[in-house]
């Protein structure tokens, strides 16, 4: 941990948070991530090596706690780990706000349907198994096919056919459907604009933009 030197608490945290990718594997542990695989998922641009070396990092400084049971790690946040939640949030509203113009780096099909499969409005989608695939046409290879599946109250991604019966397949490029769910844009002017298309019965097609919906970052006002 490399030190700045100064009393200031600003500079005393940032000698812990301003680390390459340590606010965001807080982020994924506030966001309910426990155990290393899915924190990885959250975080798929980086190392297996790193994120291990900033996790013990993040538990010699107090801020999350390793438990092993079973043979199984769990890291949970520690009550000054929670604490963080309040710079998370701002960062993001910030963010948000002054930081949004997305270069093609930005865009990663593995993080937006993991995101998307944890935050989705559950409650709104049918009291059956129900499944969405979303082919993203301008990503070649495996990573141009997915498949959300909602059964018995939990969400889960897959990168492959899981096999379920097909409900509805959602037909866009990565760039929309990552600004959709940032609040860039809406459901509704992205359909018409026609840059997603919704291939489903109609009544099933309606009704896929709200079971969708978009992230927590579409209700944060943006500047003129």
């Amino acid at each position: 941990m490399t030190s700045y030197g100064q009393f200031c608490p600003v500079a005393k945290a940032m000698e812990l948070l301003d680390e390459r990718w340590t606010i965001l594997i807080v982020r994924e542990l506030l966001l309910g991530s426990r155990h290393f695989n899915d924190l990885r998922r959250g975080v798929p641009k980086m190392s297996p090596a790193l994120l291990t070396k900033r996790l013990r990092g993040l538990e010699r400084a107090g801020v999350i706690c390793r438990t092993e049971m079973g043979g199984r790690v769990t890291y949970t946040l520690t009550g000054m780990g929670r604490e963080l939640s309040d710079v998370v949030d701002a960062l993001g509203t910030w963010g948000t706000r002054w930081i949004g113009e997305l270069g093609d780096a930005d865009l990663d099909p593995h993080l937006l349907m993991w995101d998307m499969h944890r935050t989705i409005p559950i409650e709104q989608w049918p009291r059956r198994r129900t499944m969405i695939a979303f082919r993203f046409p301008d990503i070649l290879g495996k990573a141009g096919m997915w498949w959300l599946v909602v059964d018995e109250g939990r969400a889960q991604v897959c990168d492959f056919d899981p096999g379920y019966e097909l409900d509805a397949t959602v037909v866009t490029d990565l760039r929309t459907l990552t600004e959709v769910w940032r609040g860039d844009t809406d459901w509704h002017t992205a359909l018409r604009e026609q840059r997603i298309e919704i291939q489903a019965p109609p009544a099933v097609g309606r009704d896929v933009p709200r079971w969708i919906g978009q992230g927590s970052s579409a209700a944060i006002p943006r500047p003129a």
